[in-house]
C-alpha cells in the first residue's frame, strides 16, 4: 500500500453509520509513515487484497475497516521492544480509533475475535507491536447477544446479600482434594459467613475428585450450612473441559447440588460459554487462565478488559480477573479498566460481577474496598480464609468482621481487639497486605 491508497481507509464518523460498526481502539508501533502503517491494519483486518487482476472492483465502500482519529508520536530509539525481523524506517508510536464493519462477520464471536484479534492484526506490513486496547459494540451488534442471565442483581436475590462484597473462597489446594475432605472444608467456611465456596480452577472432573460425587456431597453441605446460618450459600462447581462436555457436566454438577457453575474462559473459548449460556439454569462464572499470556505488555497482544467484554457478551454472571497488589503484575488502572467492563452500561446486557482477586484476606478487604469505591464485586481470599490459623470457619468469620468494622467507620485494629478470627487474620495476613 502506498500513501494514494491510504485515504480510501480513513473515514469521519459523521459519513458511516454507526450502528454498522464497532469502535476498536488500537495502540502500535510502526515503522515508515503512520497513516499508511493504520491504513494497512484496516486493510488487512478487513479488505486486503480486494481486487481481482483484470475485474474492475473495490469492496472497499461496503467492507473496509477504518481510521477515524490518529495520534502518533516518534520513537528516535526505535522500537520499545526488539522484534526479530523488525522493518526498517523511522518509528512511530500510534494510537488510532478504527471503525470495524460487523457485518463483515455478523453476530459470531468467532467471527468477531478472528477479525479483531486475528492474523491481520497482527501481521500488518510496518507494524510489529501492536495492542487492541478496548472494542465498543453499538446497540444493532448488542441485540444479538443474551448476555449474562442473572447479572449482579440476579445473584445478590440469590444469596439475598445486599449492600456488601459478595464472599467468595477458594478451596485449596489447587488441584483438590478428594471429596469428603473437600466438603468439611466448605461447609466450615459457609458456616463461617461465606457466601460461595468454590472449585479452584485447576480442579474439575479427575479421579481423585470426581465432579459428581464432589457436587453431591458439596450440595449437602451447603444445604446444611443454610440451615445452621439461616443465609443461601453457592457451591460453585468446575466444569471446564473440552467443549463436548459442558453441557452435560453442567447437568451433573447441578442435579448434584452445585448452584452455579465454573468455565475457565480462555481454554473452552467464549462462543462455547455462548452455547452453555442458551444451556444453563445457574449462574455461570468465569476465570481467567491464559489471559496473562496475551494482555501483560503493555505494547502488544490485548488489554484484558477486551476479553471481559468478550465474557459478558458470551453470557458470564460473574467475572474473576486479576486483581490488585503485587502478586498479580495487573497495573491498578487495568484492574479498574476491567471493572468498569463489568459493570458500566452495554446496551440490553446485565451487568457482571467483577471478582479482582489475588492473596487477599481480611486484611486485604478494607484496601480493595476503598480502591473499588463500591460494594459491587466479589471478594475472593484462598488462603485467607481455609489458611485461616484457627481454621476455615474462622477465616471466613474474619471476612465478615473485617466487612463490618469498615461498615461501622471502626478502625480493624480496634475492632479486632475483641474478635479473635480478625485479630489472628491481620496478625497472620496483614504483612501482605
Amino acid at each position: 500500500m502506498n500513501t494514494t491508497d491510504a485515504p480510501a481507509f480513513f473515514a469521519s464518523r459523521q459519513t458511516l453509520d454507526a450502528e454498522a460498526y464497532l469502535e476498536v481502539e488500537v495502540t502500535f508501533e510502526c515503522a515508515g509513515d503512520p497513516r499508511v502503517a493504520a491504513a494497512h491494519l484496516c486493510s488487512e483486518q478487513s479488505t486486503a487484497q480486494w481486487a481481482r487482476v483484470g475485474v474492475a472492483e473495490d469492496f472497499r465502500p461496503q467492507f473496509a475497516a477504518r481510521v477515524l482519529d490518529l495520534e502518533s508520536t516518534p520513537l528516535p530509539h526505535g522500537f520499545s521492544v526488539p522484534v526479530p525481523e523488525a522493518p526498517r524506517g523511522p518509528v512511530h508510536r500510534v494510537r488510532a480509533i478504527l471503525a470495524h464493519p460487523w457485518g463483515n462477520f455478523g453476530a459470531s464471536l468467532p467471527g468477531l475475535i478472528s477479525a479483531v484479534l486475528g492474523e491481520g492484526v497482527y501481521f500488518t506490513p510496518g507494524i510489529p507491536l501492536v495492542r487492541v486496547e478496548d472494542v465498543r459494540f453499538p446497540d444493532t451488534f448488542l441485540a444479538h447477544f443474551q448476555g449474562p442471565q442473572f447479572g449482579v442483581a440476579g445473584l445478590r436475590d440469590r444469596l439475598k446479600a445486599f449492600a456488601r462484597p459478595l464472599f467468595f473462597g477458594v478451596i485449596k489446594p489447587n488441584i483438590g482434594l478428594p471429596p469428603v475432605p473437600f466438603a468439611e472444608l466448605g461447609y466450615a467456611g459457609w458456616l463461617g459467613g461465606l457466601d460461595i465456596a468454590k472449585d479452584d480452577e485447576m480442579l474439575t472432573d479427575v479421579p481423585w475428585s470426581p465432579l459428581a460425587e464432589r457436587a453431591a456431597l458439596l450440595g449437602e453441605a451447603r444445604q446444611r450450612a443454610e440451615q445452621a446460618t439461616g443465609e443461601p450459600k453457592i457451591y460453585l462447581a468446575n466444569i471446564t473441559g473440552e467443549v463436548d462436555t459442558l453441557a452435560a457436566r453442567h447437568d451433573v454438577a447441578v442435579q448434584g447440588g452445585a448452584n452455579a457453575v465454573m468455565v475457565n474462559a480462555m481454554p473452552v473459548g467464549v462462543s462455547a460459554i455462548r452455547a452453555l449460556r442458551q444451556h444453563a439454569r445457574v449462574p455461570i462464572v468465569s476465570h481467567f487462565p491464559l489471559i496473562a499470556a496475551f494482555s501483560r505488555l503493555p505494547a502488544h497482544g490485548v488489554h484484558s478488559r477486551v476479553i471481559t467484554r468478550l465474557q459478558r457478551l458470551a453470557g458470564c454472571d460473574v467475572i474473576i480477573m486479576p486483581g490488585f497488589g503485587p502478586r498479580m503484575m495487573t497495573p491498578a488502572h487495568e484492574v479498574h479498566d476491567n471493572l468498569r467492563a463489568c459493570l458500566e452500561p452495554m446496551g440490553h446486557l446485565r451487568p457482571s460481577l467483577p471478582v479482582p482477586g489475588g492473596s487477599d484476606s481480611a486484611a486485604t478487604l478494607e484496601r480493595v474496598y476503598r480502591t473499588i469505591g463500591h460494594t459491587d464485586f466479589g471478594f475472593v481470599p484462598g488462603r485467607g480464609v481455609f489458611g485461616h490459623p484457627m481454621g476455615p470457619t474462622a477465616g471466613a468469620r474474619s471476612l465478615r468482621q473485617a466487612w463490618q468494622a469498615i461498615a461501622d467507620g471502626v478502625p480493624l485494629d480496634e475492632r479486632a481487639a475483641a474478635q479473635p478470627e480478625l485479630r489472628a487474620a491481620l496478625d497472620a495476613f496483614g504483612a501482605a497486605s
